[in-house]
């Protein structure tokens, strides 16, 4: 039996359904690797994404293709029957009928939840608004466990903490890690009250330059420009926090920068070439996790 049959937050898992997605991810990253698998051939995967993106779309895709399956996507609510005026349960009733797991990214948060309430077949939270976003998370986690240490885990996340729903999921991961936490941001990107309480002791601060001997991985975050409801604000911290080679320049030799991307002027392209960029690297990781929440969703062991 699968261990969840729909993943929409993180909270939807306990620490050792995590460490077990870890452990999955890793038997399949031969596999993601311009392998083949048929784990999941004759199997159906349905992509609604009702909100631009890159990464997450297409490694979903690549993740059921590389086990043998096959993707549908829609790609906008514009060349839908949303359009017309169909409501987001009917839709998903709908397509439900056709696939065998849905992934959906939304706009409003709370959509992955409802989604699942009215789905036939297991739902993945591909993003819903400022709320969370637990692939990105879990595939996070494994990047740590490969490039850092997930025992002994000192974290910087810095940039938006408000709205971004990335940081919002891995936050209540690292809790079941035992993680000690550094928060960087502009007073008006503070992280919610309510995730501070919930997180008890943590570090804040507005400046990189006092965490960065303290820590051994750095998360930095896209300013949410879209989250946004006054232009004005934006302009204001747009570009507040802007990592360089030389940022870096006196910082420990084991220390890692990390980045959900898709970035814009928070980290120089200077840093992609200094041993402590693993970004890139992160997003392949995105391949394993994801081969290894679709083969659990659809219960292949």
């Amino acid at each position: 039996m699968p261990r969840f049959r729909h993943l929409i937050s993180i909270d939807d898992l306990t620490r050792e359904d995590i460490e077990y997605i870890l452990e999955k991810a890793e038997k399949f990253e031969d596999v993601a690797r311009k392998g083949y698998s048929d784990a999941l051939k004759g199997k159906l995967l349905g992509n609604l994404f009702f909100e631009p993106s890159t990464r997450t779309r297409m490694s979903f895709e690549t993740a059921m293709k590389r086990l043998g399956g096959d993707v549908v996507n829609l790609n906008t609510a514009e060349v839908s029957s949303i359009a017309k005026g169909e409501t987001l349960a009917d839709t998903v009733r709908v397509v439900s009928e056709y696939v065998d797991a849905i992934v959906i990214r939304h706009p409003r948060e709370g959509s992955a939840r409802l989604a699942s309430e009215f789905s036939s077949v297991p739902v993945i939270n591909g993003g819903d608004g400022a709320g969370q976003h637990p692939t990105q998370t879990l595939l996070d986690l494994y990047t740590i466990k490969k490039e850092s240490n997930l025992g002994n885990l000192k974290i910087a996340l810095v940039g938006d903490l408000k709205y971004s729903r990335t940081v919002h999921s891995l936050i209540r991961a690292l809790r079941l890690f035992d993680a000690t936490i550094y928060l960087v941001s502009p007073e008006s990107l503070k992280l919610p009250g309510d995730f501070v309480d919930e997180l008890g002791e943590v570090i804040e601060t507005d400046q990189i330059s006092e965490v960065i001997d303290e820590v051994n991985v750095i998360y930095v975050t896209r300013i949410q420009k879209e989250r946004f409801p006054d232009p004005e604000e934006y302009a204001k911290v747009s570009g507040s926090y802007r990592i360089s080679a030389d940022t870096l320049q006196n910082a420990p030799d084991d220390l890692i920068v990390m980045h959900p991307l898709p970035r814009v002027d928070e980290i120089a392209t200077d840093v992609d070439l200094t041993p402590h960029a693993v970004y890139f690297r992160q997003a392949f990781y995105g391949i394993p996790v994801r081969m290894a929440i679709l083969s659990e969703v659809m219960g292949y062991e």
